[in-house]
């Protein structure tokens, strides 16, 4: 946030991370790695991500599937992404070029460009390239919850989830109510 005045090129700045929101923005970010592996596990390899979104307080991953989930798949999702959290998997990243990530079996997203040399992040089974930030374990995540499932439009649907202190007040407010 600009505090006071604009910023124009050629200007030095002071600037600071917000570390609460990052650790938490984390969380959600791995989570949605997590969540494709898992869906793909359970509706079947045709799932590929149409779009997402990640923000302390929430995630959202857009993904392509012919009908609406059940709500047997989404506990089935729901379980095997919790099942990775309490693995205690570290998450490795390393650099390579396209052609040895493609040969690793690493998944490039939707209509993404690369550069020669690409980030993967691998958690277990799922491999992914990505140069966003991440937990450096799942059991940091602490835990998952899928809060919705809908349609985006003919062929894609949304889940809308939570992840780490985000689960804790959901069940304390559900409790509450």
């Amino acid at each position: 946030h600009v505090i006071e005045g604009m910023i124009a090129v050629g200007e030095t700045v002071d600037m600071s991370v917000c570390a609460d929101g990052r650790q938490h923005t984390c969380k959600n970010h791995s989570a949605t790695h997590l969540l494709q592996k898992a869906l793909r596990t359970v509706l079947g390899e045709h799932v590929e991500q149409k779009g997402s979104l990640v923000t302390p307080t929430r995630l959202r991953f857009d993904f392509a599937h012919f009908q609406a989930m059940t709500a047997e798949e989404m506990a089935k999702v729901e379980a095997l992404v919790n099942e990775q959290i309490t693995a205690d998997l570290p998450v490795v990243t390393a650099e390579m070029t396209v052609d040895e990530a493609k040969k690793s079996g690493a998944m490039a997203l939707f209509g993404e460009k690369y550069g020669d040399n690409v980030r993967a992040i691998k958690f277990g089974e799922s491999m992914e390239l990505c140069g966003g930030i991440h937990v450096q374990n799942t059991a940091d995540i602490w835990s998952f919850k899928i809060v919705s499932e809908s349609a985006v439009a003919a062929g894609i649907r949304r889940i809308e989830a939570i992840s780490g202190d985000a689960v804790r007040a959901f069940y304390q407010n559900q409790e509450a109510t």
